[in-house]
């Protein structure tokens, strides 16, 4: 017998008979904190259904001689609403490595070891392997050092290393801290740039080190899985990095993610790069004392030009560089971005000052991998903002007819890891947003935080005038962008203007913006958007850039693609280069052609090495 609603436990409307209908899924209607939201639609026509939150779905159609739950199965997965994947995101699926042997070392490979300071004790504690591996550097198998990680006592990657300083980790292996285990409830830990450097700590009796598994590589998403359980409990972190310029970057990366204040910095001497070279060249006691000596948070607020010498001599050396673009030649002329920055934003209601923002995001997280924050109240609920932007990286419409479910579980995945929306439910003061945005600057390493509009910030101005309110809290803004390595986009609305002689809204300035002049004053970067309704197009007005290494003042002009939500460069006279194309699948296919093109092996290139082979 054919089945009804009423067997799955689902309600339909009395008297509804055909059409679509929408009423509560019987799967998570409890679970749900909003009880009046009809997420199941029901097509009673073809007789199938769909919850738009948990996924479910279903048919009355399955044919009553086959009602195992396998036939459902099969039947659902060729409905085109079918969703093999939850809506949350899931953990990928890692592959493991093979067991490998920690014993057996060559005599060459240990002799090696020994003149590096690092004894057999510790390669066998630290489960160090030796064998052949193919390495694509060579195109072929040669006899290679094998690091392994670990974690929670499993094998889940491991580093190849050949003799000439080829690398190779697990091609699909979860991408760990080395040693990671050994710092789980320790108060201290220490983390250096390479194995041989941890090793070189583990030598000297410091079993609470790690290393970054990819060198002074400053992009450190891995992270985001053990900052609760590994580093918040951390009282001190030290820093081992090498002194080169990229060990320099990745030490200032790793401070902004875990915070100055609980940081400390070692320093090897002259003629020392690394942990490992200063314990050849000065043995055990020494790399201790380095430990020892390495200098506590200096006083707040008090520098000397041995603190910033680093970054004095590179300007020196390489002038002021321009700092990150969003890839539209008519804006980049004009602004250019750094973190530590507060920039406002402005336009009469409809201009698109939001949608402009998050075309900024969008590209800068293409572009360089920029992690964002938005308290965005007026793009509520979460899904419509989400919706905006999943256009804006995929080139589609957001809908079924124009974005494939593939594209649509690849951009979630993307919004996960990459988007984070702060949303309070009725606490809006500043300060709140602010600490929320300071634990994703720790656990998720964001390096934007916007806030749209600032006129739905909790007013704490307490009798002050509105001036000195909001000078203040700009400064406030500031701080908090300089001391944890961020932008601050700020979107602020203007007065309302009057119309000129011809009827038209002209562009407001940043000096009118509602309550004070200090949102021109008090910012590094002032930015217009203004709808031409009359030509159709959107001018961004440049305003200002507080470093002239940044950018200038000026306008560019775009359109604005319906299709997408994004901002195409504008040439009067000129048809606009339309932009459909999917940036995330773009980016995939690049990142799959260089792994491609790094695996291949230049022989007629190859240069001599500077050490011999020792292993």
């Amino acid at each position: 017998m054919k089945k009804d609603y009423a067997d799955f436990d689902i309600t339909i409307p009395y008297g509804k008979r055909s059409g679509k209908v929408k009423t509560f899924c019987p799967r998570c209607h409890g679970q749900r904190r909003d009880k009046r939201d009809k997420s199941l639609s029901v097509d009673l026509d073809k007789e199938v259904w769909n919850c738009h939150y948990c996924g479910w779905g279903g048919s009355l159609n399955i044919s009553e001689f086959d009602d195992s739950p396998e036939a459902k199965q099969r039947w659902m997965e060729k409905q085109p609403w079918y969703k093999p994947t939850p809506m949350r995101r899931q953990k990928p699926t890692y592959k493991r490595p093979e067991p490998r042997q920690t014993h057996g070392f060559t005599d060459k490979a240990l002799a090696w070891f020994a003149s590096r300071g690092i004894s057999q004790a510790t390669l066998v504690a630290l489960h160090v392997s030796e064998g052949e591996e193919w390495m694509p550097q060579k195109q072929g198998k040669i006899n290679t050092i094998q690091f392994n990680y670990y974690l929670n006592g499993e094998l889940v990657n491991t580093k190849f290393r050949t003799g000439d300083k080829c690398f190779k980790l697990v091609s699909g292996a979860q991408l760990i801290p080395y040693n990671i285990d050994a710092i789980k409830g320790q108060s201290e830990c220490i983390i250096t740039e390479g194995e041989m450097d941890a090793l070189s700590f583990i030598e000297c009796g410091r079993f609470d080190v790690i290393s970054v598994p990819n060198g002074a590589n400053a992009n450190l998403e891995y992270l985001d899985d053990f900052i609760e359980d590994y580093f918040e409990d951390k009282e001190v972190i030290y820093i081992a990095s090498d002194t080169d310029t990229k060990g320099v970057l990745l030490r200032d990366e790793l401070m902004r993610r875990f915070g100055a204040e609980r940081c400390r910095v070692l320093e090897y001497g002259d003629g020392c790069k690394d942990a490992n070279e200063h314990l050849m060249k000065y043995g055990r006691d020494s790399l201790l004392q380095c430990i020892a000596n390495a200098p506590e948070t200096k006083l707040e607020g008090v520098f000397t030009v041995s603190d910033f010498e680093e970054s004095l001599d590179a300007l020196f050396e390489n002038g002021m560089q321009k700092g990150v673009t969003i890839g539209h030649e008519c804006f980049d002329r004009l602004c250019s971005f750094e973190t530590k920055r507060l920039c406002v934003v402005t336009g009469i209601p409809g201009s698109g000052k939001s949608e402009f923002i998050d075309e900024i995001a969008e590209r800068l997280n293409m572009r360089y991998g920029w992690k964002f924050a938005y308290f965005s109240p007026e793009n509520a609920p979460l899904a419509y903002h989400a919706s905006k932007l999943i256009e804006k990286f995929t080139g589609k419409h957001f809908d079924r007819s124009h974005l494939t479910y593939p594209e649509y579980r690849e951009v979630k995945d993307h919004l996960e890891s990459n988007i984070f929306f702060i949303s309070p439910k009725e606490d809006f003061r500043i300060d709140t947003i602010l600490e929320k945005a300071k634990s994703l600057v720790r656990r998720k390493g964001i390096k934007a935080l916007v806030i749209d509009p600032f006129n739905r910030l909790d007013d704490e101005s307490d009798g002050m005038s509105e001036t000195k309110y909001i000078s203040r809290l700009l400064d406030k803004l500031t701080n908090f962008a300089q001391r944890n390595d961020v932008l601050i986009i700020l979107m602020a609305h203007p007065t309302k203007q009057p119309k000129n002689k011809d009827g038209v809204i002209e562009a407001p300035t940043l000096y009118d913006i509602s309550g004070s002049a200090n949102f021109y004053n008090k910012t590094d970067f002032g930015i217009v958007v203004h709808r031409n309704r009359t030509e159709g197009t959107v001018e961004v007005h440049v305003q200002k850039v507080k470093f002239r290494h940044l950018g200038e003042v000026g306008t560019a002009l775009f359109k604005y693609n319906l299709n997408n939500g994004r901002y195409v460069p504008f040439t009067n006279g000129f048809e606009p280069v339309w932009d459909n194309s999917n940036h995330l699948t773009e980016d995939r296919r690049q990142k799959e052609q260089d792994m491609f093109d790094a695996a291949q092996f230049d022989w007629d290139n190859l240069g001599p090495s500077d050490e011999p082979v020792p292993f």
